[in-house]
């Protein structure tokens, strides 16, 4: 890791923000085929889009992580409704969604703790920061990568989200949409890993970019004698091996005997952590979601300690085009080498709504001159064309 590795990203812009409406829209599609993890099933795919509204009628689209487990995205839009907007709705925020953000994480501190529920407060902050942000760069009149100071709007991403059963189907039909690089999903037995690595790297080929993600399915004896058998296989990186909340001497005993690089950070929250994470000296390649925790304002200085750690940034994403936007964004301000993840699994609510990133050029898209993240302009109108809405009140 090199201090010196990654020019410092711009301070984030700012300008007057004042907030007339916060609502969140809760949306489920059925999946006819269940995306499997290695401690679970997602059964349908459900999305929390959040709408914010300036004085103006300016509107800005930002999304709360909702994945596991399902019923939680109406809890989440519960809270965006009950606790976060009458936190910001009639408020002034003279720097922008940075200062929403602070106030929104300071104002809830106490009964994220008193709830016992620190994680779904989060998000929905992340949600509703994603959301400012959008309306931020739409009232600058620029697409959001060019808001935050980014200078290239083309960037690589990989396909995710492979399952263990079809995975060489998968990644054929994502490698003839233009994927160059894959990701696949293990933690369901040595040998069927295995041999669907086997499979995948017959089919694709030497040259493309594998990685695997195990979604914190071992021990870490399990993962010191598993390690050693994905050797061959030239992965890009080893996603989450051990539970995100293990002991960073255990990552560092995993990280020392480890013949390919580790990658985590979707499952960390807080800037104390992230630095905790990057102090540790295990991972290579870091994954903070933004629709998770964070969204742009606590992620942005985490991106940049990492990058001038000499870690490779790749956004973790897994849900809705909303999201999936603001990550490419992301992930094009910030710059260097990392890639976007892109779900292989079936989801409209991602495929209908994910704009520029849904043209795949030989592994890239190009993001375009859209004010904000360039969502469609009938958000609300596309996703019950595609999925159930659901009134969370």
């Amino acid at each position: 890791m090199n201090p010196d590795a990654a020019p410092s990203l711009p301070a984030l812009p700012r300008a007057p923000l004042r907030i007339a409406r916060l609502r969140a829209h809760v949306f489920r599609y059925p999946v006819k085929v269940p995306v499997r993890t290695s401690f679970g099933t997602m059964r349908d795919r459900p999305a929390v889009f959040i709408e914010a509204t300036d004085d103006d009628g300016a509107t800005g689209w930002g999304e709360v992580w909702c994945n596991f487990p399902g019923c939680g995205a109406e809890h989440r839009a519960r809270l965006v409704h009950s606790v976060m907007a009458p936190l910001v709705e009639g408020r002034r925020f003279d720097e922008g969604p940075r200062e929403a953000w602070e106030a929104l994480t300071r104002g809830t501190a106490v009964l994220a703790i008193q709830s016992g529920e620190p994680g779904p407060m989060a998000q929905a902050i992340a949600g509703i920061d994603l959301a400012l942000w959008d309306l931020a760069a739409r009232r600058a009149g620029q697409p959001l990568w060019r808001h935050l100071g980014g200078r290239q709007a083309r960037i690589p991403l990989y396909a995710s989200g492979i399952n263990p059963d079809g995975a060489e189907e998968t990644a054929l039909r994502m490698r003839a949409e233009g994927h160059r690089a894959f990701k696949l999903k293990v933690g369901f037995g040595a040998e069927r890993d295995l041999a669907n690595l086997q499979a995948l790297r017959a089919a694709l080929g030497e040259a493309a970019m594998l990685a695997v993600d195990a979604n914190q399915a071992w021990t870490l004896a399990e993962a010191l004698a598993t390690m050693p058998r994905l050797a061959p296989f030239g992965l890009a990186w080893l996603e989450e091996p051990l539970r995100a909340d293990r002991p960073w001497s255990e990552w560092q005993q995993l990280r020392a005997e480890a013949p390919l690089p580790l990658a985590g950070g979707e499952n960390v929250a807080g800037i104390e952590a992230f630095d905790a994470a990057i102090a540790a000296r295990v991972f290579s390649v870091l994954q903070p979601d933004a629709a998770k925790w964070g969204g742009i304002s606590g992620c942005w200085p985490v991106v940049q300690r990492a990058r001038a750690a000499g870690l490779r940034y790749c956004p973790h994403y897994l849900g809705g085009g909303i999201g999936l936007l603001a990550s490419a964004h992301l992930l094009a301000a910030a710059g260097g080498d990392g890639l976007l993840e892109i779900d292989s699994n079936d989801n409209p609510l991602r495929s209908a709504l994910s704009g520029a990133t849904a043209r795949v050029d030989e592994g890239r898209v190009t993001l375009d001159e859209a004010p904000g993240v360039g969502a469609p302009g009938d958000v609300l109108g596309l996703a019950r064309s595609v999925a159930k809405a659901i009134d969370p009140r």
